[in-house]
């Protein structure tokens, strides 16, 4: 058998010259590249944000009270809504992605929703934060607002991102 010998010097068409005929992808893929990278981040940080909520809601409630249903519902719609939106990120479906990713949306909207009619109901009230004795007894609910108005900070940027995603993610309109 013969061995191939190696070219000597570079092959044509490796020295550059053959930019024109190269293909370019186009820059909605590379627009979706970085929208599902953005979109991890924020899912990482509202999980970790959803992680506080479910440490505040299940052990740091009273038993007297007894189970508060809307911040329940609030931790679980939330729960489910972080698995949703990584799934919608991650699946290579396209139509199964979009409605996934549309779902997240809503889903996480109507829990972040919830949390802020959670603390709303509260006693935490502004008597409460003017007046700093109450601070310690009520630090609990102090943390329980921050991270509400901290998911809800984080729930703008994902549905402007996620937004932004499945708008690149569907097939450029055809003109006619």
């Amino acid at each position: 058998m013969q061995q191939r010998r190696p070219a000597s010097g570079r092959p044509t068409g490796t020295d550059g010259s053959d930019f024109n005929y190269r293909m370019v992808v186009d820059s909605r893929y590379q627009k979706v590249a970085k929208g599902k990278s953005s979109l991890y981040a924020l899912i990482f940080t509202q999980a970790v944000i959803q992680l506080v909520g479910v440490l505040h809601t299940f052990l740091l409630t009273s038993d007297e009270d007894g189970p508060d249903v809307i911040a329940i519902s609030s931790v679980a719609i939330g729960s489910v809504s972080l698995v949703i939106g990584e799934l919608g990120r991650f699946l290579f479906f396209h139509r199964s992605r979009v409605s996934l990713l549309k779902v997240y949306m809503v889903a996480s909207s109507v829990g972040i929703l919830l949390s802020i009619a959670c603390v709303a109901k509260g006693s935490l009230t502004l008597a409460v934060l003017q007046n700093s004795s109450n601070w310690k007894t009520k630090k609990f609910e102090l943390v329980e607002a921050t991270r509400t108005v901290i998911a809800f900070l984080v729930q703008i940027f994902a549905i402007s991102t996620t937004t932004s995603l499945i708008g690149n993610m569907s097939p450029p309109k055809r003109a006619s």
